[in-house]
């Protein structure tokens, strides 16, 4: 790892603050709920076994895991989010640590958890080969990496490729999140650091919004990416305008005809070799 530079500083203080934004916890437990609960048993984890859950969030996949009788530490660059995890780690009777922590220089030591694992999350570090070197770092030899990503192709892949012309210029070197979800992006990630590689490309069916109007305004309101494009163009209406539209109309062609979509993602298992 090197010390970080005043740029990457000030860009984790911005995507820190980004997810800050809105209510992602609305996100992750009314659209997505069983997203979390699907990656927890995708990676194994079992009394005995320490688990970290890198960019956890409020503890989408982490509380499922600490149910499922693991030690595990629930990191976030965002600890905002902690709050309401631990009101739902709390009800639901999970106990687990919530510490903040960058995908990309996590301050723990090498091979010190039997599975990492990331729930959409880590897929939002800028920089994905720092992030992958960290989840592979903190494994131990023979434990196991699991990730459940959006797709490119999936539809919140095709979300940010909608929202991309009205955002702000990505900083030098960040890479989309979306590519999280190709096999091929991941593979070159992990390299030969990795052995028993399983991909799978599943949906998860979402049917929280009756409209596609209602889809978007909750984006607007509650997902810290889509605010911050609204907010880049806040004064330009026709650009508003236009991103609304485009929005409903993402989400009128991924309707299945009932009001419920489903959304593309990868899950991703594999051991660290060694």
């Amino acid at each position: 790892m090197t010390a970080p530079t005043d740029a990457d500083r000030a860009l984790k203080t911005k995507h820190r603050a980004m997810w800050a934004l809105g209510d992602y916890p609305a996100v992750a437990a009314e659209v997505i709920p069983e997203l979390g609960t699907v990656l927890a048993k995708a990676s194994g984890a079992a009394p005995g076994l320490r688990v970290l859950d890198v960019g956890a969030g409020s503890g989408n996949a982490a509380i499922p895991a600490a149910l499922a009788g693991a030690d595990v530490v629930a990191s976030d660059l965002t600890p905002e989010l902690f709050d309401a995890g631990r009101q739902v780690a709390e009800q639901r009777g999970a106990k687990l640590s919530w510490e903040q922590a960058d995908a990309e220089a996590l301050p723990y030591a090498t091979g010190e958890f039997d599975v990492v694992m990331s729930c959409v999350g880590v897929m939002f570090a800028p920089h994905h080969q720092a992030a992958a070197d960290e989840l592979v770092r903190v494994c131990r030899p023979g434990g196991t990496i699991a990730l459940a990503n959006w797709t490119p192709q999936g539809f919140i892949g095709q979300m940010f490729a909608v929202m991309k012309p009205y955002a702000a210029p990505p900083p030098p070197g960040a890479q989309p999140p979306p590519l999280w979800g190709s096999e091929e992006h991941v593979a070159a990630l992990f390299g030969d650091r990795v052995t028993d590689v399983t991909t799978e490309r599943r949906a998860v069916r979402v049917d929280r919004f009756a409209t596609a109007e209602e889809f978007r305004d909750f984006f607007k309101a509650c997902y810290g990416p889509t605010i911050a494009v609204y907010r880049n163009i806040a004064d330009q209406p026709d650009k508003v305008a236009a991103l609304d539209e485009e929005l409903a109309e993402l989400g009128r062609r991924n309707d299945l005809g009932w009001g419920a979509m489903d959304w593309e993602y990868l899950l991703y298992t594999a051991h660290r070799a060694g």
